[in-house]
């Protein structure tokens, strides 16, 4: 018998409350063993819950209980959860959780305090929500040295985007839009702003290339600034506007991480990635692209890998299965500012002024454009060479990278 104690009965934590209970046949027999929920943690009262008399209000009676094997953290945050987290590694009991910010800030401490205790601590969950990422990257493709991993890694941000895409709502109304339909927080900084996304390339970038990356490591950038504009002109060059979680692997072991709107080519497979769905394209060099694509968030994808996790820990409480990376490193993460790309250019500015500063481009045109608005696609060069080439005309309303076709 395998007891389980959830952290936090919200929206994840109730998801896997329904899925260990509800689904127990079957994943008693892919565990090989008895999963039963023990307790559940929260400072609220859930009188009318089914779960009503597994509730407990104090951490110290599952940390002291010998029986509990398993505790799932989904509180959130990287405060009280990282205690208890580290309380329950110490007490010998395996964590598994969802908890995406505890992960990229603290994964190379908690790993290595789960193996010092001889327990697990897993987080397929903190990624890709229901998506199977962390084990397909860790197993599935260990015979590989990981290139590149670029991906839609927020599925708020890409509901927006689509809406913006699709029905022409402005960025102000598609947000809106997501918060009333509950893909978007009331405070939503964290995934507009790319920060969501930002701590799953950490955790991804750390798996793929064994070493801990912080999120104050990786230039981030959000889509609060992209407009019906920018949508119009990428639409006017077979591309979508998406936001991109990227990581490179460099000559001489560094890797360049970083987080920004992209326009992306109608043939990419990541320019049809719509709604509240999720897609990771991972480059290694013997496999070549392989694509993970789902349902990013949500009550029941995310309690399934949850769950998943569970099961792993179950299964190996005698046989240790580590996750492993080693510690960061201020030098190993470079910006992207040295990256060459083409860009996607608006600004107010002479077609022939921007011609003779930079040589070829490509103009593209809008209905409706007012008078003196540009917007262009250079050729390949970094955001430096462009800001210099620019200096003399002004500064561009927006300036987007053009993610190459061949990544």
């Amino acid at each position: 018998m395998v007891n389980v104690a959830i952290l936090g009965y919200g929206v994840v934590g109730s998801g896997v409350a329904e899925v260990l209970t509800e689904n127990n046949g079957q994943i008693d027999r892919k565990a090989e063993e008895d999963i039963r929920l023990k307790y559940i943690l929260d400072v609220r009262e859930f009188p009318q819950s089914p779960f009503a008399d597994k509730f407990v209000h104090d951490f110290a009676i599952i940390e002291n209980d010998p029986e509990v094997d398993v505790v799932v953290e989904t509180i959130g945050g990287a405060r009280v959860a990282k205690e208890f987290t580290e309380r329950a590694l110490k007490a010998g009991k395996s964590v598994v959780t969802s908890n995406k910010e505890l992960v990229a800030e603290h994964g190379y401490d908690l790993l290595r305090l789960a193996e010092e205790h001889g327990v697990s601590y897993l987080f397929e969950a903190s990624v890709g929500g229901g998506i199977p990422i962390i084990r397909p990257l860790n197993q599935c493709l260990a015979a590989n040295e990981i290139e590149e991993i670029v991906g839609i890694l927020n599925g708020t941000t890409n509901y927006i985007l689509t809406r913006m895409i699709r029905a022409g709502l402005s960025f102000e109304a598609a947000l809106k839009e997501a918060q009333q339909n509950g893909y978007a927080e009331q405070n939503p900084t964290a995934d507009i702003e790319g920060h969501d996304a930002c701590r799953k390339i950490c955790i991804l970038s750390a798996l793929a290339f064994g070493r801990h990356v912080y999120p104050a490591q990786v230039s981030t950038e959000g889509i609060s600034h992209i407009t019906l504009a920018d949508v119009a002109y990428a639409d006017a060059c077979g591309r979508k506007i998406k936001l991109l979680g990227r990581a490179i692997r460099l000559e001489g072991g560094k890797i360049c991480v970083y987080v920004a709107p992209h326009l992306v080519d109608g043939e990419d497979p990541l320019s049809g990635v719509e709604d509240v769905f999720n897609a990771i394209t991972v480059r290694g060099n013997a496999v070549g692209d392989v694509m993970f694509y789902g349902r990013g968030a949500g009550k029941r994808p995310t309690a399934s890998a949850v769950v998943a996790d569970v099961v792993d820990a179950a299964k190996h409480r005698k046989t240790k299965k580590y996750l492993h990376w080693d510690q960061g490193d201020p030098e190993l993460v470079v910006s992207p500012e040295g990256l060459e790309s083409a860009w996607y250019v608006r600004m107010n500015a002479s077609i022939e002024g921007v011609r003779a500063a930079l040589g070829e481009i490509s103009a593209l045109a809008r209905p409706g454009a007012p008078a003196g608005e540009v917007a262009f696609l250079t050729g390949p060069m970094t955001a430096g060479a462009l800001a210099e080439k620019l200096a003399g005309l002004g500064t561009p309303a927006s300036q987007i990278r053009v993610l190459d076709k061949n990544h």
